[in-house]
């Protein structure tokens, strides 16, 4: 923590004057006064966080609190994010997830999972990564994570074994396979749409052209996982997520339609038949208009916790990009570098920071446009760069509000921030290095 605090003391004080000097930017896009408190409240909120002096959720509500009452960002701005549509969807899984609960279909699901996986610790555990890995080529790494929580949860619970031990592996295991297709990360699609507006003579990346990427840092990480859970995987702690044992009569029809309503969203996800939102609030409502589950029952199954604190942290976004502060350090960091590796593995290393302290989606959106001039004013290819940005952006393992996958599993795992920092430091490592690795040799940097 003291690190931390010390780079962010030493960004404010020393380098953000010479990089409002040194940087490219236009004087008006970036508001120094604005960009000190921006970086002022970050520190306090990265000390609350690694201390938990307060709750995690009250630190994250704060943010946009402060962020509005200095005037950084508008209260528009500091409030939207509570009803952005990735928000709504973690509520509409989350009510789904309950359903399964109330209707005893989870259970159901985690007994056959057992019998096939046995109640080995290691074997469950690749067992739910694979799982999950899978799904999440497919779709939204977030949404699968919240739909099959609740799966994951009951599966630890029957083979006696703490929640602790699964939920992070299986939210790492979720940004794992959400690089290995256009549609599992967010940063992939918006890094490809950058890609073919301001690069169109590049083409765009094919739909699973990302897996020569995303497919190595997936088995590594199910491999590595799984053979040294000793090192990678916080130890036990009590549960804070309490599972309800719901006995439920062999083939009850309601368990039968919450199930079947559980596919159905599966489906509209993976198709793109409903929208992602749409998708998992309909699943959700029907639960409760085919009574599964009560309206109640829908309610308390959210866990607002982490609602407040991933959105609470997305008003940071707003306030890194309206105050310049995001632009401006990558701006001055890719000022001071022209040889192609060196550009490319500082870029990854600031794509890495900015990815685990505000969304990686706005990270992507930030570094993609910045870099692709660059790249073709240097007669190089952009898209080792472009590549490289989307899946730094979509492997971001060391926070809590890095992606709705970490912050999902926080309060049921009953992790600390420290532990995302502990832990998620190694995979944060093995994704730089695979990308130094893979990505300059299937995309090269010279055109």
């Amino acid at each position: 923590m003291k690190k931390l605090c010390m780079l962010l003391f030493a960004l404010a004080v020393f380098l953000l004057p010479r990089m409002a000097l040194a940087g490219t930017l236009p004087p008006q896009a970036v508001n120094m006064t604005h960009v000190y408190i921006v970086f002022g409240v970050l520190l306090v909120a990265a000390v609350l966080f690694f201390t938990e002096w307060i709750p995690l959720a009250v630190t994250s509500i704060l943010v946009p609190c402060a962020l509005s009452t200095l005037g950084v960002i508008t209260v528009k701005e500091a409030w939207v994010s509570f009803g952005d549509t990735s928000i709504l969807t973690i509520v509409g899984l989350f009510m789904l997830g309950e359903a399964t609960f109330a209707t005893g279909f989870a259970q159901r699901v985690a007994s056959w999972v057992i019998s096939r996986a046995g109640a080995s610790e290691t074997r469950l555990l690749a067992f739910a990564m694979l799982i999950i890995a899978f799904m999440s080529a497919f779709l939204n790494n977030a949404g699968v994570t919240a739909i099959t929580l609740p799966m994951i949860i009951s599966i630890a619970r029957k083979a006696h074994l703490s929640p602790s031990r699964i939920l992070l592996p299986t939210a790492y295991a979720a940004s794992f396979g959400g690089c290995i297709s256009l549609v599992g990360q967010a940063p992939s699609m918006v890094a490809n749409g950058i890609l073919a507006k301001m690069a169109p003579e590049y083409g765009q990346f094919a739909f699973f052209e990302f897996a020569w990427y995303g497919l190595p840092l997936t088995v590594v990480g199910i491999i590595l996982f799984t053979l040294f859970p000793r090192f990678l995987i916080p130890p036990v702690r009590e549960d804070v997520a309490e599972l309800k044992d719901i006995e439920v009569p062999e083939g009850g029809v309601r368990m039968w339609i919450a199930g079947g309503i559980y596919f159905l969203v599966i489906i509209c996800m993976s198709t793109g038949l409903v929208p992602l939102t749409s998708a998992a609030m309909l699943g959700a409502m029907l639960c409760i208009l085919t009574r599964c589950m009560t309206l109640k029952q829908a309610q308390e199954g959210i866990d607002w916790s982490t609602v407040w604190l991933f959105a609470g942290m997305l008003s940071m976004s707003f306030a890194m990009n309206k105050s310049g502060a995001a632009q401006l350090i990558a701006d001055f960091v890719v000022g001071y570098f022209s040889d192609p590796y060196i550009l490319f593995c500082v870029l990854l290393a600031v794509t890495a920071v900015l990815t685990n302290i505000m969304s990686n989606t706005a990270t992507t959106a930030i570094m993609v446009p910045l870099v692709i001039p660059i790249a073709l004013g240097l007669n190089l290819s952009p898209l080792p760069f472009v590549m490289g940005i989307a899946m730094n952006a979509a492997a971001c393992f060391m926070t809590p509000i890095a992606t709705p996958s970490n912050t999902l599993v926080l309060r049921p795992g009953n992790y600390t921030f420290m532990d995302y920092v502990r832990y998620g430091f190694f995979w944060q490592i093995v994704a730089f290095v695979l990308s130094v690795l893979i990505i300059p040799r299937v995309w090269p940097f010279l055109p």
